[in-house]
């Protein structure tokens, strides 16, 4: 059974920058493509970046987020710059499309 630890959350002001992580255990991440979501209060969850043969990133983000990943360590990466306060949101790590159970996810809290 895979399980997925979102991390590197936190409180930032906008205009500034975090970098979470992704980590699996159980199962290879290496034979998936990846992706990033989020889901602010109130909203659905909505996808925000992806990475496989090619990456692609959300319109919302784009010019902003950046993903990556290390297959050596099973971690996938979200580094994300010029922080709006409409990027606050739980984001959370699956497999694009998901199909895996859901992390807890990582806070992410922009102040304007």
């Amino acid at each position: 059974q895979v399980q997925l630890v979102e991390s590197g959350g936190g409180l930032v002001q906008a205009g500034g920058s975090l970098k979470l992580s992704c980590a699996a255990s159980g199962r290879t991440f290496s034979h998936y493509d990846l992706g990033w979501y989020r889901q602010a209060p109130g909203k659905e969850r909505e996808f925000v970046a992806h990475i496989g043969g090619t990456t692609y990133i959300a319109d919302s983000v784009k010019g902003r987020f950046t993903i990556s990943r290390d297959n050596a360590k099973n971690t996938v990466y979200l580094q994300m710059n010029s922080l709006k306060p409409e990027d606050t949101a739980v984001y959370y790590c699956n497999t694009n499309p998901a199909i895996w159970a859901w992390g807890q996810g990582t806070q992410v809290t922009v102040s304007s």
